[in-house]
């Protein structure tokens, strides 16, 4: 067997770009042609590998083409960087990580990494329970995840932990919780959450309350740094890394209704094991320079040990 290089683009473009319309505009060929292309690829591989839907999105079977073309495409770039000799041709990486640590160390931990491996950051923002389910369907080919088992091919290195504490603003504490934060009053008042998918605060509230997570009422705002400021103007309160409260408590501009009662999350990063040099040398590093990072921020220690590129 054989795969056709010009079905295998046409596949890649509807899947990013999510319709066979703005694929065929990447490609500058008719919306017709990627459709016949796709077709093809099926009849060849004896099954369907695109939903055709608003996006479209990779069957199963097109899940596991596409891990195999995001592979693909990161060593065919370092090898013909390697070939030309240009050793100032970038490198595109696709990585998914969640929006906190995109907002506290990522960039202060990892930015002299990309611009010295001369990396273009591709990212993929979601929660951080759920950013390995993108490297599982092949959208990405590195995550950070609070995931610690790797996916088959894959390697789990822990980075660390972030610790998060429930604050809030004086004058909402004074409103909401004048005698604690009980039952009744978590009941009542409105917390902050990154989305849907967030469970840190349903986790406390069940954990300490028995509260469900449809059981008081909650904002959704997957900005990190404008949920942080709507829980100073006292919209809210919520879980906040505490890399990313400074001063805030120190200068009471934020207050712990929890004092004692934090939430550790470890960070693990998911990437395939055989890797080109290029990738595996910036796995190693990011995974160094991360657990620096993030023992600096007063998290609790990583563990375990990272490969040695070979």
């Amino acid at each position: 067997m054989k795969l056709d290089a010009k079905q295998l683009q046409a596949f890649l473009a509807v899947v990013d770009d999510g319709s066979f319309e703005k694929a065929a505009k990447r490609l500058a060929i008719t919306p017709s042609a990627i459709s016949q292309r796709i077709h093809a690829l099926e009849a060849y591989l004896g099954s369907p590998l695109v939903v055709r839907g608003r996006p479209c999105e990779p069957t199963q079977r097109g899940r596991r083409l596409l891990l195999y073309l995001r592979r693909a495409t990161v060593l065919e770039e370092e090898l013909l960087n390697e070939l030309s000799g240009d050793q100032d041709e970038h490198l595109r990486v696709v990585i998914a990580a969640n929006g906190d640590t995109l907002a506290t160390w990522f960039f202060p931990a990892l930015a002299a990494i990309f611009v010295s491996e001369r990396i273009l950051l591709d990212l993929v923002v979601d929660d951080q329970d759920h950013t390995y389910t993108l490297l599982e369907s092949g959208q990405v080919i590195a995550c950070i995840s609070s995931r610690a088992e790797p996916m088959r091919g894959c390697l789990a290195l822990h980075l660390g932990s972030v610790r998060y504490r429930l604050v809030a603003s004086p004058d909402f504490q004074a409103r909401w919780f004048p005698n604690g934060l009980t039952r009744e009053a978590a009941h009542k008042a409105p917390v902050f959450a990154y989305s849907r998918k967030d469970t840190l605060q349903d986790q406390f509230m069940q954990s300490h309350f028995g509260l469900r997570a449809d059981a008081y009422p909650t904002h959704y705002l997957s900005l990190p740094e404008a949920r942080l400021e709507a829980i100073r103007r006292g919209l809210g309160y919520g879980m906040v890394p505490q890399i990313q409260l400074r001063d805030w408590l120190k200068n009471r501009e934020l207050v712990d209704v929890a004092p004692g009662h934090f939430t550790d999350v470890a960070l693990y990063w998911h990437s395939w094991a055989v890797q080109s040099p290029r990738m595996q040398a910036l796995s190693q590093r990011s995974v160094e320079t991360a657990r620096r990072r993030l023992l600096l921020e007063g998290g609790p220690a990583a563990g375990g040990t990272v490969p040695t590129p070979t």
